[in-house]
């Protein structure tokens, strides 16, 4: 079964919750507001300010704040925050070094590598903002960025036209 672990869904809890306000917020309230524990929000956090995903600001109002619009963060660049890089099984990571005994034999490899290619622009597909839309279906999973963009292009529009 292929399952993100515990610390990638808070990451996207965390980084949902952030995506609701501007002004940036403690370890402390987020902790609160979403019921992860504190060190856990903080050790999450950082990893996800590493990434690049969050920004850190120092002071008494300071606190944690996405560093772009949430339409602007994918999913997958959450996982990738906390997880590394995605990959449905090792063989399919081409990053990551792991060299199998049967690579030269191996029949399948190249079909897992275009299956985590699919994985991972499906996730790239679905934005921060398309999560943090309570009670409304996600982005369909489309065949690549590109339509993901013209489909939420073209629902903004709508919106615009019929709001």
């Amino acid at each position: 079964m292929l399952r993100i672990s515990k610390l990638t869904d808070y990451a996207v809890v965390l980084a949902t919750e952030l995506a609701s306000g501007t002004a940036p917020r403690s370890v402390t309230r987020l902790s609160a507001i979403t019921g992860i524990p504190a060190p856990t929000t903080s050790k999450v956090l950082k990893s996800m300010t590493r990434a690049g995903l969050v920004d850190s600001v120092r002071g008494k109002t300071g606190g944690y704040r996405l560093s772009r619009p949430a339409d602007r963060i994918s999913v997958a660049e959450l996982i990738r925050a906390i997880e590394g890089s995605i990959a449905v099984t090792e063989c399919a990571d081409e990053n990551d070094g792991y060299v199998c005994s049967l690579q030269g034999d191996c029949g399948v490899r190249a079909n897992w590598q275009r299956i985590n290619r699919a994985v991972e622009e499906a996730l790239e597909s679905v934005r921060l903002s398309d999560m943090a839309v309570p009670n409304s279906p996600l982005v369909p999973l489309l065949r690549s960025q590109d339509e993901a963009e013209e489909k939420r292009h073209a629902e903004a529009l709508e919106v615009e036209n019929h709001g």
